[in-house]
């Protein structure tokens, strides 16, 4: 939903809008979009996903943030991936700090609401951040997790994995992600008989 039907936001107006709001609202081509709330589930796996690479990251050049870190996908697009993993020295978008620049690694938590635009238009946007090397979606109705990986010619690999006892390898922040571990309390309907 768009937060406010006015003229089209300039970044700096949105920035600004953005810092000065309580509720995460992100930024498309002029355009203003409200953040809804997530499901216990979806908060779980965020939270043991990002538990995971912390901990595995612990004493490594790299930082992990959550879903208030906002991301410059473009000039255009600001975004709040789930989890984002940047590996070397961060770079912001000016003295806040608030706005990353160069990511290594973003994570999305699919819904039935969002999983279509993570798969398409947003993937399509982020594959455009020249730093991103890994893009990780979970979903939280399934135990599934699709990783895609960009090879040396620019390309998107996927792999996937969905069973418990899988673990996906990160290599370009060195840690795997044990489906057994980001799926830690969530307990899946049992299909009826």
């Amino acid at each position: 939903m768009v937060a406010n039907a006015r003229k089209k936001w300039t970044v700096e107006e949105y920035l600004a809008f953005e810092r000065a709001s309580e509720a995460k609202h992100e930024y498309f081509d002029g355009d203003i979009y409200a953040m809804s709330g997530a499901s216990r589930e979806h908060n779980i796996i965020v939270m043991n996903t990002g538990a995971s690479l912390n901990n595995q990251l612990t004493s490594r050049p790299c930082e992990v943030y959550p879903s208030d870190m906002r991301v410059k996908v473009n000039a255009l697009k600001y975004s709040y991936p789930d989890v984002t993993v940047v590996c070397g020295e961060p770079r912001f978008a000016d003295g806040e700090f608030d706005t990353l620049l160069n990511p290594t690694l973003i994570v999305e938590v699919l819904s039935d609401s969002t999983e279509d635009y993570d798969r398409g238009k947003k993937f399509k946007h982020y594959m455009g951040i020249e730093s991103l090397k890994e893009y990780v979606l979970i979903a939280q109705d399934e135990m599934r997790v699709d990783h895609y990986t960009r090879q040396p010619n620019g390309d998107w690999l996927l792999s996937y994995a969905t069973m418990p006892d899988v673990a996906i390898q990160l290599p370009a922040v060195g840690c795997t992600l044990r489906l057994a571990d980001v799926y830690h309390k969530i307990t899946f309907p049992t299909p009826d008989a």
